[in-house]
């Protein structure tokens, strides 16, 4: 059974993770400004259906280990700790762009699935779930199960942040400025590293 501290505190990183723009939202901020919002939600179902695979895959993936190499889960779970890290450091250094959105042409196949195809085009999110979600596996307990309710709570606040992006930049892009994308990257890129920080001196307590 996961905690409800664990569960707020998985929320909290997913936020901090999915509120910062990357390739997806680029494509949801740059068809809601061109199509509507609908076009834009229409990328975020599709992006989630994508989340939903990843997170399928993981705990398919995470079980295994844990069945054939339980002693590896602990250097899984420092290798992730300090992917955190990592990822934080990059978003300090990034400069609040967000990215090439006016070269996103519509899509053939539909926003749906062109939202899904973006984010399988990138394997960072695959390998981030892998580093991530594992932080906060109880091994005495069934890691799929776990797996998927922890990735699914990924899902529902990364559906949320993009929803938020989707609507904003139907309505208006105004808001969407770089200085205001920039404190993001800087306040989200802050708590990953000392979360990454704190996660990899548990390990060795």
């Amino acid at each position: 059974m996961i905690s409800l501290s664990t569960i707020l505190t998985i929320a909290v990183a997913s936020f901090l993770v999915a509120i910062v723009p990357g390739p997806n939202v680029t494509v949801i901020i740059a068809n809601s400004l061109r199509a509507g919002t609908r076009a834009g939600l229409l990328n975020v179902a599709g992006t989630q259906l994508g989340v939903f695979s990843m997170i399928v895959i993981v705990a398919i993936g995470l079980e295994t280990v844990v069945t054939v190499m339980g002693e590896a889960f602990f250097w899984i779970k420092l290798f992730g700790a300090a992917y955190l890290v990592w990822l934080g450091i990059k978003m300090l250094r990034s400069d609040g762009r967000l990215g090439n959105s006016d070269n996103v042409k519509p899509p053939k196949m539909g926003y749906f699935w062109q939202g899904f195809l973006v984010l399988w085009s990138n394997p960072k999110a695959l390998f981030f779930f892998g580093a991530f979600i594992p932080q906060f596996v109880n091994l005495s307990g069934n890691t799929f199960s776990q797996t998927v309710m922890l990735g699914m709570v990924f899902l529902i606040t990364a559906t949320i942040c993009d929803s938020v992006y989707a609507i904003l930049a139907g309505k208006a892009g105004a808001w969407l400025t770089r200085p205001k994308v920039r404190l993001l990257e800087i306040g989200s890129g802050i708590c990953l590293i000392s979360g990454g920080v704190w996660l990899a001196l548990a390990r060795r307590i």
